[in-house]
């Protein structure tokens, strides 16, 4: 299913997490090792260019974040990244350069590649979200599904084992979720792809389209 890997979804120049993804062939594969990562980059990391705030923390002094902000370790926030007023941010996280978490938005164990913004009260794990990827305010990733099964991937009629319990959501380069819209357990969106505020997703959205609703989706001119 090479629609799903991390080389049709991702730039790898746009994260510091490079090294960890370029040797895996799905992005969900990276989630149970996002921790170990940072905790071995991070005490790689130029002291320069970042401070280490607490055990396994590492700030970029570029980086902009509020007072009010939670921050748990494990834990890099990268150069010029934005941290607003009451974000939660509950370890396993990497937030890239220039990129926003904002307002009450709580994030774990997931990735934000550079100049992603998550700005209004997102929840976001267990998710990998692709260079200048964006959700809309209340936009939230559904990480696990209600009976606590593993979570596959619908693609093309056919299910594709995860092998995880945790999974949100799957976003490629570029892609736009509007408003109050729901990515379930095990939702991958292509690059350059924009979903409809209020909506449901699940499973796979091809790159370089539009999702109206379940159904319905189109191609991008």
């Amino acid at each position: 299913m090479e629609k799903l890997t991390i080389k049709k979804l991702y730039n790898l120049e746009e994260t510091i997490a490079k090294e960890l993804l370029q040797g895996l062939t799905y992005p969900w594969e990276a989630l149970p090792l996002i921790g170990d990562f940072i905790i071995k980059l991070g005490n790689t990391l130029d002291p320069e260019i970042y401070e280490k705030r607490g055990e396994n923390i590492w700030v970029a002094k570029s980086a902009k974040v509020a007072d009010s902000a939670s921050l748990t370790g494990p834990l890099i926030i990268d150069e010029n990244a934005e941290i607003r007023q009451c974000a939660f941010i509950r370890g396993n996280a990497i937030v890239g350069k220039g990129a926003t978490v904002g307002n009450s938005t709580e994030l774990k164990n997931s990735i934000l590649f550079n100049k992603v913004q998550t700005p209004h009260y997102n929840y976001i794990g267990d998710s990998i979200l692709g260079y200048m990827s964006h959700t809309g305010a209340g936009a939230i990733t559904s990480n696990l599904k209600s009976d606590k099964s593993l979570v596959t991937v619908m693609i093309d009629g056919q299910k594709v084992e995860t092998g995880v319990k945790k999974f949100g959501a799957m976003l490629g380069d570029n892609v736009e979720v509007g408003c109050n819209s729901v990515l379930n357990p095990g939702t991958v969106i292509g690059k350059n792809s924009n979903v409809y505020p209020l909506s449901f997703v699940r499973g796979y959205v091809p790159e370089n389209s539009i999702y109206k609703r379940l159904g319905e989706v189109a191609e991008k001119y």
